[in-house]
């Protein structure tokens, strides 16, 4: 469901205050003779009544694969007196050239342009606001950091303002082998898709060719750069707040691998600034499951109408953060709804939190230091298959399953049953005193919600690459045996551990396939005494959570025409050869194919995705993705195939990416890629 609309429980406008046309296609000029493809959603009469206007600027392809969920918004914000605008970026669906890296200066560059380009069109009043989910969420802080007059207020969904600590590259310092490989491998195959020529003309051929010989797969670089070096830095707004001047509006959902973010730049924006944490996993909210999905889209509109348009919405008068406090639930791969309650903060850091501390020693959590005791924490390597992926979409199969699966694979400590109720928002962190037999380990932690039964579910975890436990900008081995006192931040969190449930908190030098095994297995030794406690952020619930407005229903404009040809599917497994010891994953997810009418655009994809490791022995891990894909018209149809996999010794990460494409039935392209890369302390 990526790039696919749920249009099930939504509510469908077709009457507006402004009677609605579409560009279809519009060439943006660049100064170094560029083109950028857009299309633009707009009134009728903007050309005569000037409108303010909404940028939405991505590499994912607005004629065909994004062509459904941009559907569904852009006619929207039309209709509500706004020009809005969806920009293909430079080397991606009919825009000109090649995307080289994600978040490139040409990105920002190409940005600035645009902006100048639409603040100077005779139905623009100049006034610009930009919107975007996870890629366009990102530049979208990037592009407001860069100060064009133009831009007047931001929508940032899902994204980050840290690339290295919060992206799908690495996390606390280790290396993501769920996503790193992953993402890379789609992003090679998508710039592989050629513009469309209806569009660009008879050169397709050889712009299509040419992209695909000089796109390289992303992987590589990202691999060289483990450190939090310049490269990471760039695009990182956490660099320097101050230069976001103008309004942020930052969105995210507790299941979403982003939502860390949201809490920072409350916390570092100077300037209006507002948040809103659902139960949501990488997705618009208007749509996003776990719901409760809300009427994202009037929240956006009066967003807009206070920013760009000048008038008084009310919204600013509302408080800074709103975020859904989930309740305990048994563990489940998927939820449709994820029980809660809606509550706020006026200011972050806030006042309603109060830090509480666990001592943990013997299996238990004790309200007090005790008498030091030392628990062996050894590695099992499988441990972590069953924690679902690190940026759930939404799909069947993302979530974690029921973390009895893992225990027994960590070491794990509880707390008494609760007496009543407590509520938590914000960063959990477990600090420990630990030691190591390898000069390179990892500590991953888990923090779960028990029931009476026994049942875990995972409310956070996090990673820490023991190496990085001072910087992660200047990383130094560990000395064996020599102890260390390390604080390993998990994920934000607002949660409801019920009364009779109990917390518990599991330790391991592994977490596969999310964290990048260690190039020895490890052993930790943990000093259960007064330095090794959890940290709860335990959150008093606050007499302003009963006067907040309910959201409006879910509304969207009319999804765009289009035939099923082929239903999506999706399929989780994991499988263990007791005779060999190899532990393996694969996921499978077909996003199904569609036809579009408007357009005859036929296009659809297939990914697979397998990891595998076998027990004791961590240089046996393995990652291999693979993807399908087609898009085309009557005739003229392209279908590109990738084979990507990642592996590793002692010292030396190996990297092969191939990429076919095929016209018709004829390749007319394929070209393979090998790097090795040392490892840096990873």
């Amino acid at each position: 469901m990526v790039f696919n609309v749920r249009d099930t429980n939504l509510s469908i406008k077709t009457e507006y205050t402004h009677e609605i046309q579409e560009i279809e296609h519009v060439w943006i000029p660049m100064s170094d003779g560029t083109k950028l493809s857009a299309r633009i959603w707009m009134p009728t009469d903007a050309e005569q009544n000037p409108v303010p206007a909404i940028l939405e600027y991505i590499p994912y392809r607005k004629n065909d694969f994004t062509a459904l969920r941009d559907s569904i918004r852009h006619p929207y914000f039309a209709g509500h007196g706004y020009a809005s605008i969806r920009v293909d970026m430079r080397g991606s669906g009919d825009s000109d050239g090649i995307l080289y890296d994600e978040y490139l200066p040409q990105e920002q560059e190409d940005a600035l342009e645009v902006l100048s380009w639409i603040s100077e069109q005779p139905w623009a009043t100049g006034s610009v606001g930009m919107i975007g989910k996870s890629w366009g969420g990102f530049n979208g802080l990037q592009v407001a950091a860069r100060q064009h007059p133009a831009l007047k207020a931001i929508i940032t969904l899902c994204s980050t303002d840290d690339r290295y600590a919060d992206d799908v590259h690495y996390m606390g310092g280790c290396l993501l082998a769920s996503d790193m490989l992953w993402w890379a491998s789609t992003m090679l195959v998508y710039n592989g898709r050629p513009a469309d020529p209806r569009i660009v003309g008879e050169g397709w051929r050889s712009s299509w060719l040419e992209r695909l010989e000089k796109t390289p797969p992303f992987v590589e670089k990202w691999v060289e750069h483990q450190r939090r070096d310049d490269y990471w830095k760039h695009g990182s707004v956490c660099e320097d707040y101050s230069k976001i001047t103008i309004p942020v509006f930052a969105v995210g959902g507790w299941a979403d691998g982003y939502t860390n973010a949201i809490f920072r730049l409350l916390e570092g924006l100077e300037g209006p600034r507002k948040g809103l944490i659902g139960p949501w996993a990488h997705e618009y909210p208007e749509v996003a499951i776990p719901g409760p999905a809300i009427g994202f889209l009037q929240e956006c509109i009066r967003w807009w109408d206070h920013w760009l348009k000048g008038q008084d919405t009310g919204v600013m008068d509302e408080p800074l953060l709103r975020t859904w406090i989930q309740d305990s639930v048994p563990p489940q791969v998927d939820y449709k709804e994820r029980p809660g309650k809606w509550v706020a903060e006026t200011e972050w850091p806030s006042p309603n939190i109060q830090y509480e501390e666990y001592w943990l020693g013997e299996g238990k959590f004790a309200e007090s230091a005790s008498e030091e005791k030392i628990v062996t924490v050894p590695s099992v390597q499988s441990h972590g298959l069953y924690s679902g992926v690190w940026c759930p979409f939404g799909q069947e199969g993302d979530l974690a399953s029921d973390q009895r699966f893992e225990n027994g694979s960590a070491v794990c400590f509880s707390s008494e049953p609760l007496q009543h109720d407590i509520e938590i928002l914000g960063f959990p962190e477990v600090t420990v005193e630990v030691s190591s037999n390898k000069p390179n380990a990892l500590l991953s932690v888990r923090l779960c919600d028990v029931d009476e039964d026994g049942a875990s579910t995972l409310v956070s975890w996090g990673l820490l690459n023991l190496t990085h436990r001072n910087s992660h900008e200047n990383p130094t081995p560990l000395e064996p045996g020599k102890r260390y006192t390390v604080t390993v931040q998990l994920n934000a969190v607002g949660h409801k551990l019920k009364a009779g449930h109990r917390w518990q908190v599991a330790l391991s030098p592994t977490y596969w396939p999310h964290a990048w095994p260690s190039g020895e297995a490890v052993t930790l030794q943990l000093y259960c005494g007064k330095n090794t406690k959890l940290r709860l952020p335990l959150r008093n619930p606050s007499p302003l959570d009963n006067t907040l407005h309910e959201f409006d229903r879910p509304e969207t404009a009319s999804v765009m025409e289009r035939k099923i040809l082929r239903e999506e599917s999706r399929s989780r497994n994991i499988s263990h050869n007791l005779l060999t010891g190899e532990w393996v994953l694969e996921d499978y997810s077909d996003e199904g194919a569609r036809h579009l009418i408007s357009n005859d655009i036929e296009y659809g994809s297939e990914n697979r995705n397998i990891y595998r490791i076998k027990d004791g022995d961590p240089l046996s891990a393995n990652v291999t993705c693979e993807w399908k894909l087609n898009v085309g018209r009557g005739d003229w149809q392209t279908r590109l195939e990738s084979f990507s996999t990642m592996s590793a010794d002692k010292s030396t990460f190996y990297i092969k990416n191939e990429l076919y494409a095929f016209e018709g039935e004829k390749q007319v392209f394929s070209k393979a890629w090998t790097s090795e890369i040392p490892r840096d302390l990873i």
